[in-house]
């Protein structure tokens, strides 16, 4: 089969590797029907994932069919169509047990193009098959469906859960790429009164207007300025770091106010500072965090119910061979405008 492979850093190929097979009795193999390109991917070929070693195979969420089950699995089957999830989970160990995937202890947690092969192929081994996908409704496509397997529940766990998000607050969101657009989505669940997109092109400041930012901002001055106008001076109440470089997160550390936080999303390939000397009396409660899909379900029910629409991510459409191509494509958003690519047979 074909998949796209690590070399190393700044190194990819798509080409012919080994098809999967069942190795466990909790696997499943999936034939992949849609993929899609993450951040996180791109963090990788930048070599800021070190654990991702050459040979691996990419990616960490798709849509497929089942091909074959391990003689342990139970819920799915072979000929259901599933959501393979960012996240595996082994069900049973003491962070399983409370909802906290990304944390599990049982070989499970981001090991998809990570630790293990991963999506971006014509075929998927999926460890713990039964707690690790979703069956899908008829009524719910592949491409929607997609997007659901990390960007929608990352923003919504990670950011926007994480940072408390209320009605009426006032919520910053710094980059409004992917990530960024997903957690200005989910945060209108709780009404906020504002919400403040930062980013530095215009075409996704433009993007976020359309997603439900109240307003933007191209520079950090700039934004400052406008939470200050909308807040009375105070500061924004939520704080969500959606890019992943220290100039960032220190930029949200002066966005937010006294007694505010801070979510941070984004993958940080270089040490940020943590200005103590101005945070330690202010009360600014700063989280972390790895998804752990808990929310997928929730999420799908309101995807099945029309309550939200994951298409609108979608930039830019490619056949499953042109891997190649809708890497170049995601990874140059100034470019070619791109949000969220999908690659489907």
């Amino acid at each position: 089969m074909k998949a796209l492979v690590y070399g190393g850093p700044g190194k990819r190929e798509w080409r012919d590797v080994a098809k999967p097979e069942v190795e466990a009795p909790t696997d499943a193999v999936v034939r992949v029907n849609a993929v899609t390109i993450c951040g996180t991917d791109l963090h990788i070929l930048k070599g800021d994932v070190p654990e991702v070693t050459p040979g691996r195979v990419l990616g960490h969420e798709a849509v497929g069919t089942i091909e074959e089950v391990g003689a342990a699995v139970t819920t799915v089957k072979s000929g259901d169509r599933v959501l393979v999830s960012c996240i595996s989970a082994c069900g049973r160990c003491q962070y399983c047990r409370i909802a906290a995937y990304g944390q599990c202890l049982g070989g499970g947690g981001w090991i998809l193009g990570h630790l293990v092969d991963g999506t971006q192929a014509e075929y998927v081994r999926v460890p713990f098959a039964d707690t690790s996908t979703h069956a899908l409704p008829e009524q719910v496509s592949d491409e929607s469906a997609v997007l659901l397997a990390d960007i929608l529940p990352t923003s919504y766990e990670v950011g926007v859960h994480n940072g408390r998000v209320g009605p009426g607050d006032t919520v910053v969101v710094v980059g409004a790429g992917p990530i960024g657009l997903a957690a200005i989505t989910t945060a209108q669940f709780y009404s906020p009164s504002h919400i403040v997109a930062v980013d530095l092109a215009q075409s996704r400041l433009d993007a976020a207007k359309q997603f439900g930012a109240d307003l933007v901002a191209a520079t950090g001055h700039d934004a400052a300025q406008i939470v200050r106008d909308v807040t009375g001076g105070l500061g924004a109440d939520v704080v969500i770091e959606a890019v992943g470089v220290p100039e960032t997160f220190e930029l949200c550390t002066t966005l937010v106010r006294p007694g505010g936080h801070v979510a941070n999303v984004g993958v940080h390939g270089k040490p940020a500072t943590l200005h103590l000397e101005d945070l330690w009396i202010r009360n600014v409660t700063v989280t972390t965090g790895l998804v752990d899909t808990s929310s997928t379900p929730m999420l799908l029910r309101m995807l099945a119910a029309g309550r939200i629409d994951p298409g609108r991510f979608i930039t830019h459409r490619f056949d499953l061979d042109d891997m190649e191509a809708a890497y170049d494509v995601f990874a140059s958003p100034q470019e070619s405008g791109a949000l969220k690519v999908v690659l489907t047979r």
